[in-house]
């Protein structure tokens, strides 16, 4: 099993768990929250630390609520769709 330290972004929390494989950045974990439901959450980043104790390096993760589908949050930019002259979207552009 590993120890992992986790810093929750959404509830600015730490909290220490043990699994047995390693997540990885951009995958989801399942997190009880504080009032004991389960939540999803996104990895946002890894990073390794030496522990306080011997020559030991504890992975740290840091972690955000996964946005419920179809909510915006804040970080994400609207970018109104282009069209062409004749009414098409464009698949790609710069604006």
């Amino acid at each position: 099993m590993i120890e992992i330290e986790i810093q929750n972004e959404t509830h600015q929390s730490h909290e220490r768990i043990k699994m047995a494989v390693m997540p990885r950045i951009g995958e989801g974990l399942r997190l009880q929250e504080p009032d004991g439901f389960w939540a999803s959450y996104d990895i946002l980043d890894l990073w390794y630390q030496k522990a306080d104790y011997g020559d030991i390096w504890v992975p740290y993760l840091h972690v955000r609520m996964t946005p419920a589908e179809g909510e915006v949050t804040p970080q994400q930019d609207f970018q109104p769709e282009l069209r062409t002259m004749n009414g098409g979207i464009l698949p790609f552009a710069i604006s």
